[in-house]
């Protein structure tokens, strides 16, 4: 018995209906990532206009896309927190520039809170509007730890052999934390009202007398 291959006539092009089914099925998902990229850039860009708590309607009419799509996307706000957590981490990750560890110290704490400096004031969108929500979202509240963990793991790098030498390590890094935080960093400007160079130099004058 011969076997039939069934082929599709697409314009000037004939497909194996194999061929054809697999095509259609990988449009569907570019489509798909690109509808939740979207949606994504709408929450931040909202975030980044002050909407500190945008619904979900208003998020789909930023992106262009009915609610009922929004939530065929992700399902819940949880979900959609998570993917625009990861666009904030990758925004982060873009601004950082690397320090040389071996050069001198007033030279490390310069560049470490210039680039602390540029990256609070890229991600401070995202957490004051994490700060609402941190006590019933888990993902963000993650979120909170990842950022915490990333200045943790960069101050050990940059200031390693100061941190060696003291007699008290863990301490020392806890201070540096806390000055190089986001929350010491929005008490100074947003509920003093200091601007960024202010907020800056204090972090520069609290590292110093820490670390020398």
């Amino acid at each position: 018995m011969t076997r039939v291959t069934h082929f599709l006539h697409t314009g000037c092009k004939f497909l194996a209906v194999e061929e054809f089914v697999s095509r259609q099925t990988d449009g569907r998902a570019r489509r798909s990532e690109r509808t939740r990229a979207a949606i994504v850039d709408a929450h931040a860009r909202l975030l980044r206009n002050g909407e500190l708590r945008p619904s979900a309607k208003q998020i789909a009419q930023e992106a262009g896309v009915s609610v009922r799509t929004l939530w065929g996307s992700f399902g819940d706000m949880e979900n959609l927190f998570a993917e625009t957590v990861a666009y904030w981490f990758a925004s982060d990750d873009a601004l950082v520039e690397p320090i040389d560890a071996d050069q001198p110290l007033d030279d490390r704490i310069t560049q470490f809170c210039a680039g602390r400096e540029r990256r609070l004031l890229n991600i401070a969108p995202a957490a004051r509007a994490a700060l609402l929500l941190e006590p019933v979202s888990p993902t963000l509240r993650a979120s909170r730890a990842g950022h915490i963990n990333r200045v943790r793991n960069e101050l050990e790098r940059v200031f390693a052999d100061e941190l060696e030498e003291s007699d008290h390590r863990d301490a020392l890094l806890d201070a540096l934390t806390v000055a190089a935080s986001w929350n010491a960093w929005s008490l100074l400007h947003d509920d003093h009202e200091r601007d960024a160079a202010a907020c800056r130099a204090a972090m520069e004058l609290t590292l110093r007398a820490l670390l020398t």
